[in-house]
């Protein structure tokens, strides 16, 4: 299920001028250094994980890291999880499109389908 465009707003006025947003999705961090629910933003120039209130996963209160635009997000790990640096982030399985879909968009653009409203 995509995240709302309420979502997109409060991630786009946190992150100011990164691009345009292309992907976002809600993840979770456990692991020795503690656990936690992150939107990993996906835009134009950067990938940037964004920390979110404790009881609002959709709300991001700052950004913990951001990688180039050029940083792969796969493979899908079991779980299914993805590595950002020395970071582990799971995410609900309907997401492993949107990963997928971010990672073709730079890597393989040849094998995303065509836009069926290009006019819009």
């Amino acid at each position: 299920m995509p995240v709302g465009s309420a979502v997109r707003d409060r991630c786009r006025t946190l992150l100011g001028d990164q691009g345009e947003i292309h992907y976002v999705f809600p993840a979770f961090s456990a692991g020795p250094s503690g656990t936690g629910n992150f939107l990993v933003v996906v835009t134009d120039t950067v990938i940037s994980v964004l920390v979110t209130r404790t009881l609002r996963s959709d709300r991001p209160v700052s950004v913990l890291v951001e990688f180039p635009r050029h940083t792969r997000l796969g493979p899908i790990l079991p779980g299914p999880a993805i590595e950002l640096g020395a970071m582990a982030f799971e995410f609900d399985e309907e997401y492993a499109a949107v990963v997928s879909a971010a990672d073709a968009e730079v890597f393989a653009p040849e094998t995303l389908p065509p836009d069926p409203l290009p006019d819009l």
